[in-house]
């Protein structure tokens, strides 16, 4: 993250929260503070916008937005593969609804080194909420940090060089994993795999909007949509919830609660919103 000081006081300090590979990827995300001036928070989504680049802007607080609504879609996927829900499992239901890549993948781009101190920044936060499951500790230990270190939740046999050859074939899951991890398979329908990762995110995003860190819907989607994949098609997160109904997606929150632990349950504006037939989007 960059941090702008136009001069050096309090309502002159911005951030600016770009995504990696800072050339291709479309979205920043301006963080203000408190005593962050409008006009400073406007020169600085300005320069964004001269960037080239899609602009949103959040308050500032654990994760900012984006990282802590992200962080508990992988941490989700995390869980589900402690449970016995396969690696290509998770990955394939997710690109088939619509993800550029599964989480799995997607942590070994980014560095489960990286994920794992992103994930405690925000777990200082919020609890129980991202409790993590033993498998982020494990793959750490065994220096399993992703493409970088040539050895993750897939093969690298060329690790950060290989770029080319690995996008020729699918992906090979490494099946030392498994027993790394202890994994027994379970089953698990790909319905719930995608449900438990997209409606997790909203419940926090949800969360979020209750702490006022984000407000605008349009922000909302364009965040999820532009920072890190979730299907366009879709019209991004509150869209969905939006199509599906809350009814829906408390129900089907209260029920995963129940079975696999309180994270899962869901956050009180979406009961609120639920009860009173409410949507996202008033039009």
């Amino acid at each position: 993250m960059v941090i702008v000081a136009l001069e050096p006081r309090p309502e002159n300090v911005v951030g600016m929260h770009f995504f990696s590979p800072v050339a291709k990827m479309p979205l920043v995300e301006v963080i203000r503070h408190p005593k962050t001036s409008e006009e400073a928070v406007a020169t600085v989504v300005e320069a964004g916008r001269l960037m080239g680049k899609t602009v949103i802007v959040v308050n500032d607080g654990p994760g900012f937005f984006t990282t802590r609504v992200l962080g508990t879609m992988l941490n989700e996927a995390a869980w589900m593969l402690a449970e016995g829900a396969s690696i290509r499992q998770v990955d394939q239901a997710m690109t088939a609804w619509g993800w550029p890549v599964g989480p799995f993948a997607l942590l070994d781009e980014v560095g489960l080194d990286v994920a794992k101190h992103a994930g405690e920044v925000v777990r200082e936060a919020l609890d129980e909420r991202l409790e993590a499951p033993a498998v982020f500790a494990r793959m750490i230990e065994d220096e399993r940090l992703g493409r970088k270190g040539k050895r993750g939740f897939y093969v690298y046999e060329d690790g950060g060089n290989g770029k080319e050859k690995n996008k020729k074939k699918e992906k090979e899951v490494d099946e030392t994993v498994y027993s790394l991890l202890g994994w027994q398979a379970a089953p698990v329908s790909d319905e719930e795999i995608v449900e438990r990762c997209w409606m997790q995110m909203l419940n926090e995003t949800a969360r979020c909007m209750e702490e006022g860190i984000i407000a605008n819907p349009a922000d909302v989607d364009l965040g999820v949509i532009f920072g890190f994949g979730f299907p366009p098609f879709r019209g991004g997160l509150l869209r969905e919830a939006d199509r599906v109904g809350l009814a829906t997606v408390v129900e089907r929150l209260e029920g995963y609660a129940a079975r696999y632990g309180q994270r899962l349950e869901p956050a009180e504006l979406l009961r609120r919103m639920a009860r009173q037939r409410e949507t996202f989007y008033k039009s």
